[in-house]
Formats: C-alpha cells, structure tokens, sequence
C-alpha cells in the first residue's frame, strides 16, 4: 500500500486496511489498551478507513495524534448510510470514545414525540423530556421524519396547536376554531366538536404506526371504506381509498433502531469446513450498541446445535432474550431463545449473519494473499466434493455454440487450470458436417473433433468438460464421447442457463448448488467465458462473410482480387477510404475504379 506518511503504522494495522470490505458500516479504532478511542460511519469502510494513514501531513494535528494512538480497528457493516448513521450515533452515546466530538454531546437525531397532554399533539422534537410522553425514534434525517409526519397528518385530523385543552377549560368557551379547522385539518376539539374519545383512538392508529405496525390502520380504514361504499357513498369512500394508498407507500423505520424492540442479545452462526464464525450483537433500548464477530474450531462430529453452544458460553454479558438462527444443544432455563421468522428481529438476524460472511471473506482473502495455493487447493477440493468427481478438477474445459439462424455457425472452447482461465489454450471452431441451426449436431462434431485430435496427440485430457447447455447439449457430447470410447472415462455435466441447473449423464433430474458457492460461480464463469469467446469469434465471421459477399456481387472482381483486398484491409470503410493509386497496384486499374464507384454508390443507398 502507497503511503506518504506514518510508516511506523503497525503490520497489523496494514493488514487490516486490506481487508476492510468496501461496504458501508461503522468503524472503531481500539488503543493500546483495548479502550474504543474513535467511532465513525463510512459509505465504503475501506476508502474511509484508509484515508486517516495516507497523506498524514495534510491532517489536522487532533487526527494525527489519534492515528498514533491506534493499535487495531474493528467495523460493523450495514445495509446502508442511514443505518450507519444511527449506529455511529448509537455507539458514540454508549461508548464516550475520547476523540470523538461530535454527537457527544445533547444534540441528537430527531424524534417524533406523542405529548402527554388532553388531546395530545404529535410533532417533531430534539429534545427528550421525562413528562410521561413518548418518543418514537430517532430518525436518520429530518426528510425520513417528515414523510412519517406527513402519513399520520394525512391519515389522522390531529390538532397542532399548543393550547391547554383540558375540560375546564374547553366548557368555559376560552377558544375558538382555527384556520386547520376550516381547512379540514382538524376537528376542532377547542371548542368541543370532537370528543376526546374519538380523538384518543385516532392517536391509538397513529401510536402503531409509529412502531412500525400499520395492520390495525390499514384494517379500520378497510372497514370504513367497505361500510361507505355499500351506503352508496362513493365519494367518500375514496377519500379513505386514498389513505390506504398513503399507508400503502409508507416504509418502515430502519432495523438499526426499533421501537418494537427492547433489550436482546442478537447471536448468529456460520458453519464452515473447519471453523465456524460467531457474531454478537448487543441490542439496548431498541438501538444496535456492540457487534463483534470470532472464529471458532470446531470438529466433524460436532453439529452446528453443538457448536452454537459452545459459542454462546464464550459470550460475555449475554441477557435474557436470545436471538438465534436455531435452537443450541444446551437450553439454558435462565434464558429465552427466538428464532424469529418475520419482523424486525429476522431483519437483525440477517444483519448478523452479512457481518458474519463478510467476516469469513476477510479471513479467506487473508489466506489467499499469503497462500495462494492454500486458496487453490481448498476450492478444488471443494468442487471435486460438489460435483462428485474422482479427481480435483484442475483442469477444465468448456464448449459453447454460437449462430444466428443457422448461419456461420461457430464453436468454442475455454480453457481453466486451477480455477482460472488459461486464455493461450483457447480454440475457436469453425462447424463444417452441420448445415443449418442444429446446435445438438455442431455440439456432437466439435467434441468429437476435440478429443479426438488430443488423443492422437496423446494430450492429457481434462479432469472436466462443461457443456453450455441443458440436457440435449450434454446428450450430443455424450454421443461424441462414446464413439471415442470415452463415456464413463471423461467426466463431463451440462449447466442450463434459466435456473442453473447441473445434468449429469443418465440421470434426468437437474440438480442445483449454492448460488453463493465457489463451485457454482467457478462453473459460470467458465460458462459465460466460453460465450463470450464464441460470440466475438461469430461476429468477426459474420461481418467478414458480410465484406466478402459484397465484392463478390462487384462484377469485375474475381475471387482472387476479393482475397487480396480482404486479406490487406479487412474491412469496407477502409477499402473505401484508400487512395485509387493503391489500389490500382493490388487489383488493377479499371477493377480499382468500378470498386470505389461501387462502393460509394451503396453508401449513398445505405444513407
């Protein structure tokens, strides 16, 4: 990594820099001591992690010492910049890191707070009073607040006014009706037109929705609709048609923070070959506080039940309310676990489990830039276990057709060894038996023409062959192969487009790999690696097929001269562009003269 300043940063730190994923998330930087001295937000942790140890010269003295003080990093990645942004905050508050200045202090996101009042007002506010109110947030910005305003205020006709509407107050006749009355934005309880009843249920719709529940709005609404339109009130059924539709467009709050949500621990498991990799997350108050994921070894006898376990006993702090993506070998009584199939808790799961994957991402292209074969070996091993080969594939090759219409039919073979493409090994195939678009027929003779010719050079066959195609691709080459006598001796499986889907040969049930597996993304690479070599060599025969049947219809070329110019400048526009004196030389003068004559002629057409 280039770096102007601060070349005393630690290896450690540098090989932390490498594997930060370019996801958004929050960091934290971590002392010497283990103490969190700084928390940020990024839209890409690797870009903005980075930049504090390059051009050290041009910070700010504050950020240099902070540099200095930083012995490891650690980061929490997100789904997006809101929910970074209120992790950040979230931390910060929960945390006091010594460098951080922002948000440490009362300043604060917005809320939407429900006022302990008669008739109690619902409006933005920054600050948290302890008057019984409630407080329904915070929101990543003023824009995500005001769209949930909006919603309840266009659902609900809810007073904004600050007056005392207490009952005495109210029987007394001390207000009168403002211009939200008039304007329909209001029912007007100053003055006694709405009774408090009606107008606490109104705010009981708008509570839930607040929490992110929008079914009992959504169900009374559909209620109202249905009673007016059936007493022939159509205009105002619309007009509640028209807040369903409001409902409708409404998003929920980000999962970062949950009203619906108190205190849970979040704890998820990824099992792998060897290891398994373990993430915490700390939920107070509704707010994600901590995360922070591990590595564990764990044996072929042990289940995944067996392992989450063991895992949970190595968590410090855990309380009562578990969140698990199953149920561990050891119930402990004193705890109580959900695995949550819908909702907020599902969506931390998830978000558990991404930093749990970006984790073993990590770990693995930590291994695979000190050793690259280690990297190799593992996914070789893996493919042979998936696809049930007797042998790694090391060596792979792949065949694709490629015609519009039955016409210049072409084919292709990729070559891959250890996974990657060996590109000086690629052939492009001309088909010559098959006459029309017959992509069984030009599957069968190119494989044949293939293997054959390997075997009478006694080349070393692949340890795979894949075929572009489903299971009629798969049946041509398998013909192909028996005329060879190498059916049951050449492992070879199709690999349909639509679905994905592997055929192997004799079985007609497809079967199907994990979409985010290395094997299958192996296989499709060589897939669309063989299409887009048979596709390039397609249209570089068709467009020749195209030049050369146009000077053929020139009537003083011979075949000989269309050679010759075909040969030389290859393409129309520069057999256009070339002087009439070079030409002369290579086919003639008079053929030269009728050739530019000709083909200026059809240009003017074209145009």
């Amino acid at each position: 990594m280039k770096r102007n300043a601060n070349n005393n940063v630690s290896e450690h730190i540098r090989e932390k820099l490498t594997l930060l994923p370019a996801e958004p998330g929050v960091y934290q930087f971590i002392s010497a001591e283990g103490t969190i001295i700084y928390v940020g937000k990024a839209k890409s942790l690797r870009s903005r992690v980075s930049s504090y140890f390059n051009n050290g010269n041009d910070h700010t003295p504050k950020v240099r010492i902070l540099v200095r003080n930083i012995a490891d990093i650690r980061h929490i990645v997100v789904n997006n910049e809101s929910d970074a942004l209120l992790l950040e905050n979230n931390l910060i508050k929960e945390l006091q890191p010594r460098y951080n200045i922002m948000l440490k202090d009362s300043k604060s996101y917005p809320w939407i707070c429900i006022k302990n009042e008669p008739f109690p007002r619902i409006f933005s506010t920054r600050r948290l009073i302890k008057d019984g109110s409630e407080y329904f947030g915070p929101y990543p910005s003023g824009v995500m607040q005001n769209t949930v305003l909006e919603l309840i205020r266009g659902l609900y006709p809810l007073r904004t006014c600050k007056l005392n509407l207490s009952e005495p107050a109210i029987s007394r006749g001390k207000y009168t009706v403002c211009l939200q009355y008039h304007l329909g934005n209001c029912l007007g309880p100053c003055e006694g037109r709405q009774a408090e009843e009606d107008y606490n249920a109104d705010i009981s719709h708008a509570r839930e929705i607040l929490k992110g529940d929008l079914s009992h709005a959504a169900a009374f609404f559909e209620d109202r609709m249905v009673t007016l339109a059936a007493n022939l009130k159509f205009e105002e059924a619309d007009w509640v048609k028209h807040k369903l539709q409001l409902l409708d467009n409404y998003r929920r709050n980000s999962i970062i923070v949950s009203p619906s949500l108190s205190n849970v621990d979040v704890v998820f498991l990824l099992p792998d070959e060897n290891s398994s990799y373990c993430n915490h997350m700390k939920i107070v108050q509704g707010a994600v506080v901590g995360s922070y994921t591990f590595e564990l070894r764990s044996h072929l006898d042990e289940s995944p039940a067996e392992v989450l376990s063991f895992a949970l006993s190595q968590i410090e702090g855990l309380g009562r309310d578990l969140v698990v993506p199953f149920r561990p070998s050891e119930i402990d009584p004193a705890l109580k676990y959900t695995v949550p199939q819908r909702g907020d808790k599902l969506k931390l799961l998830e978000l558990s489990e991404k930093n749990c994957k970006m984790f073993r991402f990590e770990k693995l292209k930590q291994i695979e830039i000190t050793d690259p074969d280690r990297h190799v070996n593992r996914i070789m091993a893996k493919m042979q276990k998936d696809l049930n080969l007797p042998s790694e594939p090391r060596h792979i090759e792949c065949f694709d057709n490629s015609n519009i219409q039955g016409s210049s039919p072409v084919a292709s073979c990729v070559v891959f060894r250890n996974g990657k493409p060996s590109k000086r090994e690629y052939r492009h195939f001309n088909v010559k038996t098959v006459v029309g678009a017959n992509d069984f027929a030009s599957m069968d003779e190119i494989v044949f023409r293939r293997y054959n010719r390997m075997l009478d050079e006694n080349q070393q066959l692949p340890q795979l062959v894949l075929i572009d195609g489903g299971k009629g691709q798969l049946g041509a080459a398998l013909a192909a192969l028996e005329r060879l006598d190498l059916r049951g001796k050449l492992p070879i499986i199709g690999l349909a487009k639509r679905m994905e889907e592997l055929y192997y040969p004799g079985d007609p049930v497809p079967h199907y790999l994990d979409k985010n597996g290395e094997t299958l993304r192996v296989l499709m690479h060589l897939r669309d690696e063989a299409h887009r070599f048979g596709i390039t060599f397609h249209r570089q025969k068709r467009s020749i097929a195209f030049i050369k049947s146009e000077l053929e219809n020139i009537p003083t070329l011979g075949k000989t001269s269309v050679e010759k110019l075909l040969r030389k400048y290859k393409t129309i526009s520069k057999i256009r562009s070339t002087p009439l004196d070079e030409l002369s030389e290579l086919v003639g003068r008079k053929r030269a003269e009728m050739l530019l004559e000709t083909l200026k002629k059809n240009e003017n057409q074209t145009d």
